[in-house]
């Protein structure tokens, strides 16, 4: 048994640690990888931050496991989370494509979840020198400013985000269809790169809402508890409950939530998803 809060405080600590190794470590790299697709690649930094926190969490959680994006099994990606106590759900650095060409919109994102839950967590984006982390029913905060989400009540004035499938040359269900709606009914669109902090920037009022399918429980989970905390929502894509483990959400404010979903859920069904 662990509290939120002490969980909080772990991730909090562990992923500063794994910020200060990644400091300047972009001029440093030495190996690249890639790894399901030309656009997936894989450094050695991102080796050696996620060896750096599977030790620590190691150290001071023995009795909890961990997923990875890096050094997870197969078998241990597709578990199904929600029949697991506790488990750690790491991202060594989300953003590897940002971190390679030095845009520095690049984080390290760690949280606990209870029953695919996440309870507790933390995203550091080192190059910029932003820390978020929050716990159940403690509220979220960067750089120790508690975050609340913006106001903005109409899609037509929002800001949105989301991010593309690695596979989208070939893949049918590849967003685009979505992000052209977006770009004609939101009031504006982005995509960033790097889904931990897309979600804690809505956490934080910066952006309104997102949307992305086709990614992973350590790219959402941490990100998704900030907006959670921050006073906002966190769903599937057809509105049901969020699960990171399936790769998909839509955060937003709550003031905008239905709307996001009005246009996404007539979309996909039309697309036969």
């Amino acid at each position: 048994m662990i509290e939120p809060a002490e969980a909080m405080e772990i991730a909090h600590t562990v992923a500063g640690d794994a910020a200060a190794l990644l400091a300047g470590a972009r001029d440093k790299i030495a190996h690249i990888r890639q790894k399901s697709s030309p656009r997936d690649l894989v450094t050695e930094w991102d080796t050696r931050s996620e060896d750096l926190i599977r030790d620590r969490l190691a150290a001071l959680t023995p009795a909890i496991g961990l997923l990875a994006e890096e050094s997870s099994s197969a078998a241990e990606k597709d578990d199904q989370a929600e029949l697991i106590e506790y488990r750690w759900v790491v991202d060594p650095i989300d953003g590897t494509v940002n971190f390679l060409h030095g845009l520095p919109i690049f984080a390290v994102s760690i949280a606990l979840e209870k029953q695919g839950e996440p309870i507790a967590g933390a995203v550091h984006a080192p190059a910029l020198g932003w820390q978020f982390y929050g716990h159940d029913s403690g509220g979220a905060f960067m750089n120790g400013e508690r975050m609340a989400v913006s106001a903005i009540a109409s899609l037509e004035r929002a800001m949105l985000s989301t991010g593309f499938p690695y596979d989208r040359a070939t893949n049918p269900d590849n967003n685009f269809a979505e992000w052209e709606n977006f770009q004609r009914k939101a009031g504006a669109c982005r995509r960033l790169g790097a889904a931990s902090l897309d979600l804690c920037m809505v956490a934080r009022g910066w952006l309104d809402g997102y949307w992305e399918r086709g990614i992973n429980a350590w790219d959402l989970s941490a990100g998704a508890l900030m907006v959670r905390e921050a006073g906002g929502q966190v769903t599937a894509l057809d509105g049901g409950r969020f699960v990171s483990a399936t790769g998909e959400a839509v955060a937003s404010n709550g003031a905008i939530h239905k709307q996001i979903l009005d246009e996404l859920i007539p979309l996909r069904k039309r697309a036969g998803r």
